[in-house]
């Protein structure tokens, strides 16, 4: 067993959890969706894009552009999120959540790529 391998993975699927727990709930409750969950999402995404930079492969190079869309939407998210709490006299509204959400929709499907691409490539190698 490749432990490098193992934390690689694992990364990869936290990233698609968190970001799965974030996104699921009513799109404008912000009851279903906090903060710091969107944060852990965002932190482990980075950690999984740093961890792409190292393969040379052709698959490696698709999965470092999912995960570059991932960090970008995410980004995204959290900025929407700072911007409706901090800088406007409105606050979190209900539309700003919803499109805190679906920003972090997107990023949701990107690891969801990265994911079944891993798999794939799994699933591929020959012993």
């Amino acid at each position: 067993m490749n432990f490098e391998k193992v934390v690689f993975g694992f990364f990869i699927v936290l990233a698609l959890t968190l970001n799965f727990g974030f996104f699921v709930g009513d799109i404008d409750n912000p009851e279903h969706h906090h903060a710091l969950e969107l944060g852990a999402a965002l932190a482990v995404s980075l950690i999984a894009t740093v961890m792409k930079f190292g393969d040379r492969s052709q698959i490696g190079s698709v999965l470092l552009a999912t995960s570059l869309v991932a960090d970008l939407q995410l980004l995204a998210a959290a900025f929407v999120w700072a911007y409706a709490a901090y800088a406007t006299d409105a606050g979190l509204t209900s539309d700003y959540l919803a499109s805190i959400v679906s920003l972090s929709g997107g990023a949701l499907l990107a690891n969801l790529v990265s994911v079944v691409l891993l798999v794939a490539e799994t699933i591929t190698i020959r012993r």
